[in-house]
């Protein structure tokens, strides 16, 4: 649901010959829109349950928090973690500030993909937080 709405703020970023993230596929060329939308949900869920994995040691822990603190751990967890020191190099990460052309460090692109990964975490924490332990 984050990236969808994402998506329609920063588009831009994806789409067309002279997006700034042309080293992703380019949403605009049917082809490679259509192999997306094929694979997307299929491996989106398989992420999910690979990133649900290196949680089932410490549910137990997690199920003695306040759902307040639940909720902060698991989107501090997924903000930090998945995003923010990914070891993957992205215009939004350390490791992109680090390893990325200038051309790909625009600050446009900054705000806009960290509100893509800033949502997701607050939806991961509430949702997760609060069905882990209901």
């Amino acid at each position: 649901m984050a990236g969808l709405l994402a998506y329609r703020i920063s588009h831009e970023l994806y789409h067309g010959e002279n997006r700034l993230l042309d080293f992703l596929k380019n949403m605009a060329d049917p082809a490679e829109n259509a192999r997306v939308a094929k694979l997307a949900i299929r491996l989106q869920i398989l992420r999910g349950f690979l990133l649900s994995i290196v949680l089932y040691p410490i549910i137990g822990f997690l199920g003695e928090l306040s759902y307040l603190l639940r909720f902060i751990f698991l989107a501090g967890l997924m903000f930090i973690y998945t995003d923010f020191a990914s070891a993957i190099p992205f215009p939004h990460n350390i490791e992109g500030f680090i390893y990325m052309k200038d051309r790909y460090l625009q600050k446009s692109a900054f705000w806009k993909l960290q509100f893509e990964m800033i949502v997701f975490s607050l939806l991961f924490g509430s949702i997760s937080g609060w069905l882990l332990f209901s």
